[in-house]
Formats: C-alpha cells, sequence, structure tokens
C-alpha cells in the first residue's frame, strides 16, 4: 500500500506549493477536487509531473450541494454534469477514480427515494466513467444513507459493473461502527480508501492516532481482502505547525502501513 493525500491537507498558499510539500513529505499519490476547464488542469498535471506526485482521484465537488438524491431533476441534472466534469478531470491528469457521494437522506428525501434516484443517476454517468477507464468510487459519509456494509455492497452489485466501487472512508465509520467488519464485507469492491481520526467516545475529529481507530485490525482486514492501492489522509491543515503536522501525519502513516504485514 501506498501513501496518499488529499489536496486540501497538504499545506500551501496555492497549488504549487500543496504539491511541493505533499512529494517533500514522502507522498506517493494526491487526490485534487473537480477542475472546470482545461488550464486548471493543465496546471495540475504539470505540478503532478514536476513533483513526481501522481494525482490518483478526483474528489466530486457538487454532489453535497446538487444531491444525486434530490427531488428536483434540474438539481441531479446538475449534480450529473459535476460528475462528469470530475471524470473530465481524472482522465486530464490521469487519475482512474472519481469519489462520489451517492445520495443524502433528509426529512424530504426518503431512504427508498435516495437509493432510487441515486441509482438512477449514477446509472446515466456510469458509462461515460466505463468508455473512459474511470472508477465512480461512492463513499459512505455521513449522509444517513447506506449505514450497514450489507447495504453498501448490495449497494454497489446493483449496478452489475466493475467501474461502480467502493471508496471507503475508516474515520467516518467510527461514529456507528467497525472499519474492519466492513473491509471485510466489501472486500474487493474497494478502489480507494481514505484515513482520518474520529475520538467514537467524544464525537470529534482527531488526528490518526489520536482517535478511537483499531489499525492494527484495520490493517489486517485490508490484506485480508487483498487492498493494496493507497491510503488517503483526508485531514484538515494545522494552521499554527502546517508543515510540522504534514510531517506527523506521513510518519503516523508510516507506523499504521507497518502494521499486519
Amino acid at each position: 500500500m501506498k501513501k496518499g493525500i488529499c489536496i486540501g491537507t497538504s499545506p500551501g498558499a496555492n497549488n504549487e506549493e500543496r504539491f511541493a510539500n505533499a512529494a517533500r513529505y514522502g507522498f506517493a499519490g494526491i487526490e485534487v477536487n473537480t477542475l472546470r476547464d482545461d488550464a486548471e488542469r493543465a496546471e495540475a498535471r504539470r505540478l503532478a509531473e514536476q513533483y513526481g506526485i501522481p494525482v490518483i482521484s478526483v474528489m466530486n465537488s457538487d454532489h453535497w450541494q446538487y444531491p444525486l438524491s434530490d427531488p428536483d431533476p434540474a438539481v441531479v441534472e446538475r449534480s450529473l454534469v459535476g460528475v462528469t466534469q470530475s471524470i473530465d478531470t481524472a482522465v486530464a491528469l490521469g487519475a482512474d477514480t472519481v469519489l462520489v457521494v451517492p445520495g443524502v437522506v433528509k426529512p424530504e428525501v426518503t431512504y427508498e427515494e435516495a437509493w432510487a434516484r441515486s441509482t438512477a443517476a449514477l446509472a446515466k454517468v456510469l458509462p461515460i466513467a466505463e468508455r473512459n477507464g474511470v472508477y465512480l468510487a461512492v463513499e459512505n459519509v455521513w449522509s444517513k444513507f447506506l449505514v450497514s456494509p450489507l447495504e453498501f455492497a448490495a449497494y454497489i452489485d446493483g449496478f452489475h459493473s466493475a467501474h461502480l466501487v467502493a471508496y471507503f472512508d475508516v474515520g467516518n465509520i467510527l461514529l456507528y461502527g467497525y472499519p474492519q467488519h466492513w473491509i471485510r464485507t466489501l472486500g474487493s469492491r474497494i478502489k480507494k480508501v481514505h484515513i482520518k481520526g474520529f475520538d467514537a467516545q467524544t464525537f470529534t475529529w482527531t488526528y490518526l492516532m489520536d482517535g478511537s481507530a483499531d489499525w492494527a485490525s484495520v490493517m489486517q482486514a485490508l490484506r485480508a481482502v487483498g487492498y493494496d492501492g493507497y491510503l488517503t489522509a483526508e485531514l484538515p491543515v494545522d494552521k499554527g505547525n502546517p508543515l510540522g503536522r504534514l510531517r506527523e501525519i506521513s510518519m503516523d502513516m508510516d507506523k499504521i502501513l507497518a502494521l499486519a504485514p
């Protein structure tokens, strides 16, 4: 497995500094947000090549503001435009994965409606991903949707496509489950992994070693299901000690990767 980092976790006043710092502190890949135009994409590709840190995934920027499960078809259509732009970003930068939040359950959106609308929406854009060799990776988030590993697995399997996969977030699960259990259920469906810290006793986000994750069990589970991709840190920049914290994140990830060899 390799160390990845979200571009928002790497400190810097601009993307050049963020790429440079990620490379300086030993990260092997970087995740970027949706880039809307060719100039932005060309600049990101240049930075990836210059600093020797490939773009490994694209985090879709529109799925919260424009949920795929929204009752308004115009909102869903706007969301699909964002997913398509994310696919285009991935193709331009040589990334193989786009992270997508599949649905959001709200007082006005039932669980069943979120399932039906989001699967119908993703089915429209999935062929574009398939043609371009890009994976659409749905992530487990705090959206009151796909709240068990069995449902998550069934949701993915319902598309009958090798290009609709899971982006598994270790930290997000700690609120209501055990990440090692989810990993073993999802198995080969997992394409990418986010890591962050969360303290299940105090309900607060933390850095990697300060939360409730049993990293040894997480790593054992990942190795048991044959996962050998990136672990991508999704953590806030420490404004008081940005580079020192980045170094600590990198070192903590080395410790995590050394578990369960």
